[in-house]
């Protein structure tokens, strides 16, 4: 008995003060949110760098910030993770990527109080017949040719000739990627007086952006027939290249984000300034020029895209090499492979020197 009244003594003491810690909890609000794409804010890819762009900021101003994860992967989850962030005090809600445009284009006039910053995408309808991107909202998009431009260029003038592009879906930006890196690899394969068909790359999209064994396999069989170096670009699937090159002693091109912690193959990255981006369009809402309506494209002549130099395990490449090349594509003086076709993807890149082989 004596046992059972110090137990519910003991109750009686805690729960008060538990009580009291939830409330605090609850009551606080936070001003800056993000919505993972059902990844985590480690995924060394699109959430991670919006997340470190947001948190630089609001650890710079002393502002309160949270992510929020959906459960799954739908419209659905996204629309009721955006409204938590809202219940939770959010007046600025960081969305990263193409992932987002539905759930943003009805959670802008939902929510017009609210202003959202969506990563590499364009608000629309389920069915693609209305785009609007709404006066609280600011779409983010990347001069991926560029990055894949820079990509292409470095690998062969760092001596490589046997090539590989394995993309994820066929998305205009991932093509973008794709293309660009060919149209690099083309430009220094001129620059060098290489003979035609000398440089080839093998070119293939896996229609996911999953980790898979038939990846692995895929990037092993092209790195035994040869290939020297793989540009993986799609979100995990680059972990599947990743192994194969470990396997076979070749190296990869990371994408998105600096990858090099992720396996000493990566040599280097095809990088958005993903950081920099959300950043700059938190810190212009702050200072009242918030871009509503619009779409702002980062690219190399607004430090938008560029490789990590500074981690790149390059041979013969030099940051000299880098910057007179970087500075060509941020004048204007190399054009940007921006031309769309009817289904909205870059058109096919013209080569002379590259010889490009398309995997089915």
């Amino acid at each position: 008995m004596k046992k059972t009244l110090l137990v519910l003594l003991t109750l009686l003491i805690l729960l008060p003060g538990c009580s009291k810690q939830q409330n605090k909890k609850s009551a606080g609000t936070y001003t800056i949110s993000l919505i993972t794409d059902i990844g985590t804010i480690d995924d060394k890819s699109f959430n991670q760098g919006s997340w470190e762009g947001l948190v630089k900021y609001a650890k710079e101003k002393g502002i309160s910030h949270k992510y929020y994860q959906p459960t799954e992967q739908s419209r659905d989850a996204y629309l009721t993770a955006i409204d938590l962030a809202v219940r939770g005090g959010a007046k600025i809600i960081v969305t990263p990527g193409y992932l987002f445009e539905t759930s943003v284009f009805i959670a802008q006039d939902r929510y017009p109080n609210v202003n959202f910053i969506l990563v590499d995408g364009k608000p629309h309808s389920e069915d693609y017949s209305e785009y609007k991107t709404g006066i609280n909202t600011v779409g983010i998009n990347y001069a991926e040719d560029q990055a894949g431009f820079l990509a292409g260029y470095a690998a062969v003038k760092d001596g490589n000739r046997k090539l590989g592009f394995i993309g994820g879906k066929a998305l205009p930006a991932v093509i973008r990627f794709g293309y660009g890196f060919v149209q690099g690899a083309e430009y220094a394969a001129k620059e060098l007086g290489a003979a035609s068909g000398s440089i080839t790359i093998n070119y293939h999209y896996t229609g996911e952006f999953n980790a898979t064994s038939e990846v692995q396999a895929l990037a092993a069989s092209w790195y035994n027939s040869g290939v020297d170096v793989i540009f993986a670009c799609g979100g995990q699937l680059g972990i599947s290249v990743m192994a194969a090159a470990e396997q076979t002693k070749k190296k990869v091109i990371g994408v998105d984000v600096d990858q090099s912690n992720e396996s000493h193959t990566v040599i280097t990255s095809a990088m958005k300034g993903l950081q920099v981006s959300v950043y700059n369009c938190i810190a212009d809402y702050y200072n009242g020029k918030f871009p509503g309506g619009q779409t702002l494209v980062f690219a190399a002549d607004n430090q938008g895209v560029g490789l990590p130099m500074n981690n790149s395990k390059f041979k013969s490449f030099k940051q000299s090499d880098y910057d007179n090349i970087f500075k060509k594509l941020a004048s204007g003086a190399i054009p940007r492979m921006d031309n769309l076709d009817s289904n909205g993807s870059p058109k096919v890149v013209p080569v002379t020197i590259i010889r490009v082989t398309e995997v089915r």
